[in-house]
């Protein structure tokens, strides 16, 4: 825990939101929960999980359970500060009620997202409160609902084989740093703290 706390205090910068996405086929409750876990212990404040097949979202209470487990173990007596909670759409003032919070999410929360946003926009402008002219970034970040009161990853840890996000909030990571690793699987804490380093060390041009 002391470890953890230190090694997030020394990086040059540590992300705000973390998304973790599995490439691959046999998702490890287990290592995922490692994986949340740890990012809490650095001091990360929000979490994202993501798994093309949709399996973590449809499980999500028994990953709960293995993380609330490995966090009483990695925290102790400090897991009362260290309180973690899967944000729900309708109650979004949860997100900043606690020191990290965690979305999981599905590819029905991607490009289904966009649509449904766009149809409501549509909708705003057929009622003629809003014109075609007022669609901006802005207007369009906050019509989308699967990552209401979050604000866009500055990190993706993508694991697996496959060289693509599969349908991972693609529109705000438009500007995220992504870094791929080979698997989730028995990940170890100092291969995870790596992959932080690497994203502290990065330079990012804000596509200048």
């Amino acid at each position: 825990r002391q470890r953890c706390r230190a090694d997030g205090r020394a990086l040059r910068k540590l992300p705000v939101h973390v998304g973790l996405v599995v490439t691959e086929e046999e998702p490890s409750y287990a290592d995922m929960a490692s994986l949340v876990v740890w990012c809490m212990a650095v001091g990360i404040s929000y979490v994202s999980v993501y798994d093309h097949n949709g399996i973590f979202k449809r499980n999500n209470s028994r990953l709960m359970d293995e993380i609330l487990k490995q966090q009483q173990e990695l925290i102790g007596l400090d897991y009362s500060k260290y309180t973690v909670e899967f944000a729900n759409q309708d109650k979004t003032g949860q997100v900043l009620n606690c020191q990290s919070t965690l979305k999981v999410l599905s590819p029905e929360d991607g490009k289904a997202d966009i649509v449904k946003a766009a149809r409501n926009f549509c909708q705003l402008v057929a009622q003629q409160q809003r014109t075609h002219t007022d669609l901006d970034v802005n207007v369009l970040d906050n019509l989308l609902s699967s990552t209401n009161g979050f604000p866009d990853p500055d990190l993706v840890l993508k694991f697996g084989p496959v060289d693509s996000t599969l349908g991972f909030l693609p529109w705000h990571i438009r500007l995220t740093e992504i870094i791929s690793l080979p698997s989730h699987l028995n990940i170890s804490y100092e291969e995870f703290f790596s992959a932080l380093h690497h994203y502290a060390a990065c330079e990012q041009r804000w596509g200048k």
